[in-house]
């Protein structure tokens, strides 16, 4: 019998210098042999064989590789390696924010090695891309940033792919038929990665949730939870634990607390809220100060550290404010009911006291535990009609207590005198650079089913700025009682950066085409031409573009240990004490204060800088989540709409096309480039403008123009306009 002669291959392997150095480095502290190279590139002839050997003589002549032992080799190094957090494209390339450099890092596409969005990474800089940029490879995940996605599932004969919702998410994920947890084709699920072996093109994963249809009101909510990670309910035991709780206010809890039940105390909130967290009081003293309490709702009280229902409140970190739903970060029995400030019942509260002057000096202060009674509940609308008419009287809607010391007319006067006491402490904070973002909200009218029917804006008055100036105040004053101590305690800070530079710069590149100029001369000039460029902007069409991108160039506020200060309040000390319900960092900042006050030493500092990483990270994912379900609702609102024209800003332009906000109701869509068949256009961004190359119509940021809904898709939460012209009117 003759022996059969291998085939003899004439393939050659491409990039194989690159391939064999990206093994060596990826796995640096390991040793490779030929067999071992062939292996990882799935070769086993011997045309491939000899090309890696040949190839490793080569590079170990040039000195790239070193064999450390006859026929194994070791990459050698000659870049450090550094760590950062990957920020992909949704084009697949993405770029590393590391502390090592003043710029991000690009990383191609074929330099990620399978790290995700959001993932640690450690990584290494090559070389220097043509534009001068620097250009780097991912060598290791060093910690995944998530691994649950939320996508739609695609089931075939023996295996499932689930396409993820999120356009940075570049690879499908694949499921064994075992692991769908018996989904439907099409519906959309949760999914968690298990793994990602080496020659594998796709992750592994397992559904580990059925969230329902595609399309469906439910179903995309629950999915933008999921998305972030967020739940939506309560596990049976904390929910249990919470219900079981002793909320009745015993003579023992009173005794020891300071009584302010006597005290004329009242709420101001949006008229839709269902739980009170803070709370005003006031009264004139005899030497003709006056005395203003604010008082929060003690829910240290209830939720005991090592409990089940603390351990609950920090990993949700805070409630989330979706379009038609709260999810609260404290089981119901505490957050609407226990803990809420509501008329006509004692409360067991945590309060700042403060006696001022007409000048809003304040001439003493005093932090402490005590039990209150509100005898009045006011919506912004009620407040504010009290303050525009100057009228000591107050809507027929609103109800008293009926006590004798407490009128309507103490009420309202009460009202008048704290508002004009706010307009002064505002107008010192302005004078001392404090900027002012009164941001328009966007706001929907919701039927029965939750399905969007009217939008409208809400925009801050002088009801809301009065509650405002006086939680700025108490938490300002808690801060500075604990900062300024001889000797230094942990605390938890609220604080706020300087804002970058480069950013700056771009915000005045973009508002000088509306015919903006902006002062970065010093701190003082920066803070007077931001705050001189948001008055100048109300009312205007560019009103909100010009306040989104003002707040974008801002530095992110967040929760730490290490005290910075607050530059957009301008407080050289700040914390979050007074929303304890809905805020994590509250209810340690109050367990802290009264920690302090009983004379207890200052506490691990690392410990309680860990938690506050952890609230900032919760607090980041709530806004996104909050943001995609305003978009989710916009969508929904504009299906209903596809007929008409709507007149809208250019709020962005990009080489691929146009953004439009429409005036009417700030919802926002693009208008692809692909689709402007009039002429070849063409991304100018000097002039952050499309430019038609022969007729040189320009579509500028800023400018006004005339749009039509082409498609609405609530799943990926696009909308996408046709554009129909400028509006000349």
């Amino acid at each position: 019998m003759t022996k059969k002669k291998k085939r003899k291959s004439n393939n050659n392997i491409s990039n194989l210098t690159n391939t064999i150095l990206s093994i060596l480095k990826k796995e640096r502290n390991q040793t490779f042999n030929y067999k071992q190279i062939a292996a990882k590139l799935g070769v086993n002839d011997a045309s491939s064989r000899n090309q890696i050997i040949k190839k490793l003589h080569d590079l170990h002549g040039k000195k790239e590789i070193e064999e450390v032992e006859r026929g194994k080799y070791k990459a050698i190094f000659t870049a450090e390696y550094h760590t950062g957090i990957l920020d992909l494209a949704a084009k697949g390339n993405g770029y590393i924010i590391s502390d090592d450099f003043d710029e991000d890092i690009f990383i191609a596409s074929n330099n990620i090695n399978k790290a995700l969005n959001g993932d640690q990474v450690e990584f290494y800089v090559y070389k220097r891309r043509k534009q001068g940029k620097m250009e780097g490879e991912i060598t290791q995940i060093l910690r995944r940033e998530k691994s649950e996605y939320v996508g739609v599932i695609q089931l075939h004969n023996n295996y499932a792919f689930v396409i993820a919702d999120s356009n940075k998410m570049y690879k499908d994920i694949f499921i064994p038929i075992n692991k769908t947890l018996k989904a439907e084709d099409g519906d959309k699920v949760l999914v968690k990665l298990e793994d990602w072996p080496e020659k594998a093109d796709s992750p592994n994963g397992k559904v580990i949730q059925v969230l329902g249809k595609p399309g469906d009101h439910n179903t995309e909510i629950h999915s933008i939870l999921a998305e972030y990670g967020l739940p939506y309910e309560f596990p049976h035991e904390v929910e249990d634990f919470a219900n079981k709780i002793d909320t009745s206010i015993k003579e023992e809890d009173i005794a020891n607390r300071r009584d302010m039940r006597k005290d004329l105390t009242f709420t101001i909130d949006p008229k839709d809220a269902k739980d009170f967290d803070d709370a005003l009081s006031f009264k004139v003293l005899e030497n003709g100060l006056y005395e203003i309490g604010i008082h929060i709702a003690d829910v240290s009280h209830y939720v005991q550290e090592g409990t089940i229902l603390d351990a609950e409140a920090y990993e949700r970190g805070t409630s989330v404010y979706l379009v038609d739903r709260v999810v609260p970060m404290l089981p119901e029995i505490l957050s609407n009911n226990a803990c809420s400030l509501r008329p006509h019942e004692e409360k067991l509260t945590f309060s700042a006291v403060f006696q001022i002057n007409d000048k809003t000096e304040i001439k003493n202060q005093w932090f402490g535990r005590t039990v209150t009674y509100s005898d009045a509940r006011f919506a912004y609308e009620e407040a504010q009609a009290i303050i525009e008419s100057k009228s000591n009287t107050i809507p027929q809607d609103v109800s008293l207590t009926g006590k004798e010391y407490k009128t309507t007319q103490d009420i309202a006067d009460a009202i008048l005198k704290m508002d004009a006491l706010a307009k002064i402490m505002r107008s010192k904070r302005m004078s001392n650079g404090a900027i002012s973002f009164d941001k328009v909200e966007v706001k929907f009218n919701l039927d029965e089913n939750a399905n969007p029917i009217g939008v409208f804006f809400k925009s801050s008055k002088d009801a809301n700025k009065l509650i405002e100036e006086f939680m700025l105040l108490a938490n300002k004053k808690v801060a500075e009682f604990v900062g300024k101590q001889s000797v230094k305690k942990t605390f938890v800070y609220r604080v706020h950066d300087e804002p970058d530079e480069s950013k700056l710069a771009n915000l005045q590149g973009i508002v000088s085409k509306f015919g903006y100029k902006l002062n970065f001369k010093d701190r003082k000039t920066t803070t007077a031409s931001l705050n001189y460029l948001l008055q100048d902007v109300v009312g205007k069409k560019e009103q909100n573009l010009v306040d989104t991108l003002t707040i974008r160039s801002m530095s992110k506020a967040e929760y730490t240990t290490h005290n910075i200060g607050h530059y957009g309040l301008a407080f050289d000390y700040y914390s979050h004490f007074t929303s304890p319900i809905r805020r994590y960092p509250d209810v340690m900042a109050h367990r802290l204060l009264q920690h302090y006050l009983d004379g207890g030493k200052s506490v691990n500092e690392d410990i309680y800088e860990e938690k506050c990483q952890h609230s900032s990270n919760m607090e980041n994912l709530a806004t996104k989540a909050e943001r995609d379900s305003i978009k989710y609702m916009q969508i929904k609102f504009m299906q209903d709409h596809k007929d008409e024209n709507f007149v809208g800003v250019i709020s962005g332009v990009t080489d691929w096309g146009i953004y439009v906000e429409i005036i009417a109701n700030k919802c926002e869509g693009m208008v692809s480039i692909r689709d402007m068949k009039d002429d070849h256009y063409a991304f100018d961004k000097d002039q952050y403008a499309l430019v038609g190359r022969n007729s040189k119509e320009m579509y500028q940021l800023g400018d006004e123009v005339i749009v039509k809904v082409k498609n609405t898709d609530l799943v990926k939460k696009h909308l996408d306009f046709n554009l129909i012209g400028k509006n000349n009117e």
